[in-house]
């Protein structure tokens, strides 16, 4: 019987990234001539990647019209926000803990982020995270990214896992929904980005703090 497998989300799960997303964003948006998006209204747009997310405020400001202004413009985005990827972001609270008792436990960690798996990887190096994860898929690891079930089962496989052992661990639609799909039951971390509430989602557990996490994925991994 394979290890139990424990997939987390990156951006609002993992890690509280707003701070550099947005800052990044504001910035972008103020050198294109544009007002800077309100905090909280920026917050709903993460989740789906960094490209839908520039699109869509580009598009609230009554831009982005063509593919050809998004793409000039996410590539201004990125150029920025690499070199600024953990200026404020950090693991949120009881995170660390929860996944050395995991680790502990002899239970494989990975990631599945829609953030492409460049990024990612460059996050939690820069975080000491990265040695923590058997895998960490991207948006472009294998071609499809949440909330379609086969970026999580696909790396659920590559971790060696099986998803009948599995609990995927995140905080929006994209992440609830993948893992509806693959049959894998889900943590929603409330402390993230969703723009619907968790509520509404209804996945196998919502969680306010991550020192409740280890109690709750052993409960769903015995049901």
């Amino acid at each position: 019987m394979s290890a139990p497998t424990i997939v987390f989300d990156l951006d609002g799960t993992l890690v509280d990234s707003c701070p550099d997303l947005i800052g990044t964003l504001s910035w972008l948006l103020e050198s294109e001539g544009l007002d800077p998006i309100v905090f909280d209204e920026a917050r709903a747009l993460i989740g789906h990647g960094i490209k839908p997310m520039v699109e869509k405020a580009l598009r609230l400001k009554g831009r982005g019209e063509s593919r050809e202004e998004i793409e000039a413009v996410y590539e201004r985005y990125i150029a920025v926000y690499e070199t600024r990827l953990t200026q404020e972001t950090r693991p949120y609270p009881g995170l660390i803990t929860a996944l050395d008792r995991f680790a502990a436990e002899g239970m494989v960690l990975a990631v599945c982020t829609n953030k492409v798996e460049r990024l990612a990887r460059q996050l939690l190096d820069e975080l000491d995270m990265s040695r923590r994860f058997a895998v960490i898929a991207g948006a472009d690891t294998y071609g499809v990214r949440k909330p379609d079930p086969a970026h999580l089962l696909r790396t659920i496989a590559a971790a060696g896992g099986d998803p009948a052992r599995a609990v995927m661990v995140g905080d929006s639609e994209t992440d609830i929904r993948a893992a509806q799909g693959a049959g894998v039951p889900v943590v929603a971390f409330s402390g993230g980005y969703t723009a619907i509430p968790l509520s509404e989602l209804n996945p196998s557990v919502i969680l306010d703090h991550y020192d409740g996490l280890p109690e709750a994925v052993a409960n769903l991994l015995t049901r």
